[in-house]
């Protein structure tokens, strides 16, 4: 296989700003989606084998799945005759649509939104709270807890930690517990942050176990 540099230098990413589009497709030739990649996120996808695509709105990459589960193990991955567009072929793990749709090409122009159980994307916010997190212990602020948590050690993490656990347990409301719970994640992704652990990290641990699980089933 070529070297990885090379692949890469083969796209064209001056024409869109360092960005060029991607069609994405399964195996039996079903368009999924429409994504976009920069120079980034393909490097990822060639390193990884999964499709990672670059989010024009919030201006990350992120890969495909890793929230919702539904990865996409790359096939083969092609390109236009302008060299400023790809084509993915894939095998995924679930729907491409955040409707639930298994193509986000599901309807035709002018007929009704069709949802057939969506996306559940309501964890996004643990990974903007851990890319936050992460931030403040590389580069601590004046006046942010979460920097001074870092600065206390691991001696204060932890206690602050097993102190939130136990305000769980003792919530006295639906309320109180919601709000509890909300802070017990938070100091979980510091005390995972202080151990440089990542939150997909744990995500794939229980992906392995789920996937044991399953087998097991089967035999």
């Amino acid at each position: 296989m070529s070297d990885l540099s090379e692949l890469l230098s083969k796209v064209d990413w001056n024409k869109n700003n360092g960005v060029v589009p991607v069609v994405v497709q399964d195996k039996e030739g079903t368009v999924l989606t429409l994504a976009y990649m920069n120079e980034e996120a393909l490097k990822l996808t060639l390193e990884t084998g999964y499709a990672h695509y670059f989010s024009r709105s919030k201006g990350r990459i992120r890969m495909k799945g890793e929230i919702s589960g539904n990865l996409q193990k790359v096939l083969e991955i092609r390109i236009d005759c302008d060299d400023d567009a790809l084509l993915l072929i894939v095998d995924p793990k679930g729907p491409a649509c955040h409707t639930g749709n298994w193509s986000c090409f599901y309807r035709k122009l002018g007929e009704p939104e069709r949802y057939t159980g969506g996306i559940d994307y309501s964890l996004e916010i643990l990974k903007e709270l851990e890319e936050i997190i992460r931030n403040r212990k590389i580069n601590p602020l004046d006046g942010s807890y979460t920097s001074e948590l870092f600065e206390l050690g691991r001696s204060r993490i932890y206690r602050k930690f097993g102190e939130e656990a136990v305000e769980v347990l003792t919530a006295d409301s639906r309320e109180n517990l919601i709000m509890e719970v909300a802070d017990l994640l938070y100091h979980l992704l510091v005390l995972l942050r202080y151990n440089d652990i990542d939150l997909k990290e744990i995500m794939e641990e229980l992906r392995r176990r789920r996937e044991k699980n399953e087998n097991k089933k089967g035999n």
